[in-house]
C-alpha cells in the first residue's frame, strides 16, 4: 500500500463532501425559493436534499478517517477535534473542525425534526448558510487544489450560484413580512398615483 494513499483518499473525500455539501445547499436553496416551481412538489425532491447532506456528512467522515490514517502531517483526534490544536496551517484545519460541528448539527436535528420544535430546526439548519462559508474557506485556504485554476474556478460559480439564491431567498422573506400584518400596527397602504 503506497503511503500516499491516505492523504489522496483525505483529499478526494475533502473535495466530494464540498461538492455534495454545495449541492445540497444549492438544491434546499432552489426548493425554498420555489425556482424547482409552486407546491405541491413531489416528496424525492426533498428526499435528494436529506441525500446529499447525509452523503456529504459520511464523506466528511471518509475525509476525516484519512487524515487520521495519514503519516505526513500526523492528524490526531485532538487536531481534528479542536480549532487550533494543529500546527499544520492552525486557522485553514480550524475552519474546518468548525465545517465538521456544523455539518453535524444541521444534519443531526434534520434527523430529529420530529422531535424538535421547527423554530429550533429552523435557526440550526440556517446554519447551513455558515456552513458553507467556513466549508469553502477550508477547502481553499486548507486544500492542495487552490492552485488549480478549475477547481478555483468551480469554487467561484458554486458561490455567486449560491449567492444568488441567497439573494432571491432573503428578498422572498422580505416581500412575504411585509404582507403580513402585525396586530396592533396598521398596514402600510401604498399611494395610488393618479
Amino acid at each position: 500500500m503506497s503511503t500516499q494513499l491516505p492523504w489522496y483518499v483525505a483529499r478526494a473525500a475533502g473535495l466530494v463532501s464540498w461538492a455534495l455539501l454545495a449541492a445540497a445547499v444549492l438544491w434546499g436553496l432552489a426548493l425554498s425559493t420555489r425556482a424547482l416551481g409552486g407546491r405541491p412538489r413531489p416528496n424525492w425532491l426533498l428526499d435528494l436534499h436529506r441525500w446529499l447532506g447525509g452523503t456529504a456528512l459520511m464523506i466528511t467522515g471518509v475525509h476525516v478517517v484519512g487524515l487520521l490514517a495519514d503519516q505526513y502531517v500526523h492528524f490526531g483526534p485532538v487536531q481534528i477535534l479542536v480549532p487550533f490544536a494543529s500546527s499544520w496551517h492552525p486557522a485553514a484545519v480550524a475552519w474546518g473542525v468548525v465545517s465538521l460541528y456544523l455539518l453535524l448539527a444541521v444534519e443531526l436535528t434534520s434527523l430529529a425534526r420530529t422531535r424538535v420544535s421547527k423554530r429550533t430546526w429552523r435557526r440550526v439548519h440556517t446554519a447551513s448558510f455558515v456552513l458553507f462559508v467556513t466549508a469553502t474557506v477550508h477547502g481553499l485556504a486548507a486544500g492542495t487544489d487552490m492552485r488549480n485554476p478549475i477547481f478555483r474556478s468551480v469554487v467561484l460559480a458554486v458561490v455567486v450560484l449560491v449567492a444568488g439564491f441567497t439573494a432571491i431567498r432573503v428578498a422572498n422573506l422580505v416581500r412575504s413580512r411585509a404582507d403580513v400584518p402585525v396586530p396592533g400596527r396598521p398596514r402600510r397602504e401604498l399611494p395610488v398615483r393618479g
